[in-house]
């Protein structure tokens, strides 16, 4: 069995050496970009690649996430609970991180309704939304934190939506699609802007249930 890994690294070497790889026509750079914001229908071609040419990476992208946020639950399973918890104290503190909060959670809020329309998208909604909940953590008791995520259901609505993102992302590589409406307006683009919600939906409410692991099991986010 090395022989055949042996071989097969000689061969991706010489394979490397002697054939070219395909080199981009970067005066048709343009026209592609319009290709794909025609094809989806929204004015962010990034959005436009993410959530519909590379629709398979991204759903695997997501189911990572999920991956790594069972693992880390169930790595600190087994720990004991921390005796101290580090958080702010003063009060000076106190408010410029909730001001933070409020600040991070409006802007996850606007980039997850309009990123197919401007830079944004689901991915950086959810970040931005999961700093706004690490910035109230930080300054809240993890009692209080811990109803407020069980009060929401965060944990079944977190499944919910990869489960609701992956069956729409499903139809949609099945080649069904809603109608583009009108490029540049807030509906538009079919399905890419429900993708986007679900996506910021995840990676916030993923991000929490990480936050509350490690306040519990560490004492510091």
């Amino acid at each position: 069995m090395k022989w055949v890994y042996f071989l097969s690294g000689i061969a991706l070497f010489v394979k490397m050496l002697l054939i070219a790889n395909p080199t981009m026509d970067l005066s048709q750079q343009s026209s592609i970009v319009e290709l794909v914001v025609q094809d989806s229908g929204v004015p962010n071609a990034v959005s436009g690649i993410i959530l519909r040419n590379r629709l398979y990476d991204t759903i695997f992208e997501v189911v990572v996430f999920t991956i790594a946020i069972l693992g880390a639950s169930f790595m600190l399973a087994n720990e004991q609970p921390s005796c101290a918890i580090y958080q702010f104290t003063d009060q000076p503190s106190i408010i410029l991180a909730r001001l933070g909060a409020t600040i991070a959670a409006l802007v996850g809020i606007e980039l997850a309704i309009r990123g197919h329309l401007s830079p944004g998208g689901g991915f950086a909604a959810g970040v931005a939304g999961g700093t706004a909940i690490g910035l109230v953590a930080i300054t809240s008791s993890p009692q209080w934190m811990q109803e407020i995520y069980k009060r929401w259901h965060a944990a079944t609505l977190e499944k919910v939506s990869v489960l609701v993102f992956i069956v729409l992302s499903v139809i949609t590589l099945s080649g069904y699609e809603l109608p583009h409406g009108e490029l540049g307006t807030l509906f538009s683009g079919g399905i890419l802007p429900l993708l986007n919600i679900l996506v910021a939906v995840k990676v916030a409410l993923g991000s929490w249930a990480v936050m509350l692991v490690f306040i519990r099991y560490r004492g510091l986010l």
